[in-house]
């Protein structure tokens, strides 16, 4: 595989794992997200207190926002790979700045 070829597939990479952790991170509707499923199923907490508390899972996301931040930062002219890095760099974000300040209230 040439040079060029595997910046291009570590772009992919980038938005791939951005996608990944939105999917992990936050639910659409009235459905439980993905990530909390997933948390239970290996026996871990996504939830503090039961339902309701810290959501956890929004804190696991970061496994997967990071390194596309990372991929997206070595492959600077990628279109694909910035667009990876500029999600990831907003979701990172608002998980270490917004959220502690938000989440810890509980809706419920």
């Amino acid at each position: 595989m040439s040079s060029n070829n595997k910046k291009v597939w570590l772009g992919y990479l980038s938005l791939l794992m951005v996608t990944m952790g939105i999917l992990f991170a936050f639910s659409f509707g009235n459905k439980v997200c993905y990530g909390d499923v997933i948390l239970t199923k290996i026996g871990l907490k996504p939830w503090a207190n039961g339902n309701s508390g810290m959501h956890y899972t929004v804190f696991y996301s970061l496994i997967f926002f990071i390194p596309s931040f990372i991929l997206g930062y070595k492959d600077k002219n990628n279109l694909v790979a910035k667009i990876g890095k500029i999600i990831s760099l907003i979701m990172i974000i608002l998980i270490l700045l917004v959220f502690p300040v938000f989440g810890a209230i509980s809706f419920k």
